[in-house]
């Protein structure tokens, strides 16, 4: 615990869920934040959250069931139906400290945060960054020998489960050509960059999530999210193709996007941080001020 947050925990699916939060104003917005595939939320999404504490604005910053310090076995299970009951437990705590939300997620959980706001109704904002927006736009850029491999994981892992088998696991980044959900050029590097010196994080998830990702579009649900919605889009995204992004972002009725020369991981430090959540905190204070 730091001087400006508290240890909270909130119950989703059976289970307990746990959370920073992060008083603001008196009556401040709550900014609920979640991380994306395989995240935990010291994996930087302290230095988002502090910004937009400094600027007067409330956050509740938690992890998904199964992973980081939140409840939920087997570990490292990532259900992407549970994860987004999760976002909904999320702005239901939320809603019993202030009565305006906004939903901040980001790579995967950007693709989260739509959905969760199109489903909800009621949110006062949302920040999608980086996001996950369509899975097959994803697939197909990944390497191809690569998407064979990870398919057959995923699917011993799916076929063993249903024969009560041991979890088969698959690196969440890994080199180019590595058998891993993420293997771009800068995917090993860059995700481990977001963790604090000397923090312990498993690098795997179970595998069978590999099987659902190409069939998740998120960004279809961009015309139902009827508050204002900023996408922040990298260019040179290799993880969430900015094309399809922007494709899905123009639906959107009360849609922004700011767009960035940097990659899928840039944006979460040095200048490129800066710039990005500048921006994220001028469109805050634009439709949801405190």
């Amino acid at each position: 615990m730091t001087a400006d947050r508290v240890d909270v925990r909130f119950p989703s699916g059976g289970i307990e869920c746990a959370a920073w939060f992060y008083q603001g104003s008196s009556d401040a917005p709550v900014v609920v934040m979640g991380h994306g595939l395989g995240g935990v939320k010291e994996m930087r999404l302290d230095a988002f959250a502090e910004k937009f504490v400094a600027k007067g604005y409330s956050c509740l910053v938690f992890d998904y069931r199964h992973f980081g310090g939140s409840d939920g076995e087997p570990r490292q299970l990532l259900d992407i139906d549970e994860q987004l009951e999760d976002w909904a437990a999320a702005i239901a705590f939320a809603r019993t400290r202030a009565e305006k939300i906004v939903l901040w997620g980001t790579s995967f959980g950007g693709g989260h945060v739509i959905v969760a706001a199109a489903r909800d109704g009621h949110v006062a904002a949302v920040i999608s960054q980086c996001p996950f927006t369509d899975g097959l736009a994803s697939a197909m850029a990944t390497n191809p020998l690569v998407a064979v491999r990870v398919t057959a994981r995923a699917l011993r892992d799916r076929l063993g489960s249903a024969l009560g088998r041991s979890p088969r696991t698959i690196p969440l980044a890994g080199r180019p050509g590595s058998t891993a959900l993420m293997s771009s050029a800068d995917a090993l590097d860059g995700y481990l960059a977001l963790l604090p010196r000397g923090a312990s994080f498993r690098n795997e998830v179970l595998a069978r999530v590999g099987l659902d990702i190409p069939l998740r579009r998120p960004g279809r649900h961009a015309s139902n999210v009827t508050c204002p919605i900023l996408f922040t889009v990298c260019e040179t995204d290799t993880v969430a193709p900015a094309k399809a992004t922007l494709r899905h972002a123009a639906r959107a009725p009360l849609g922004e996007v700011m767009s960035y020369p940097d990659g899928h991981f840039a944006i979460y430090v040095g200048d490129a941080f800066e710039r990005v959540v500048a921006d994220q905190v001028a469109f805050l204070q634009r439709v949801v001020p405190v």
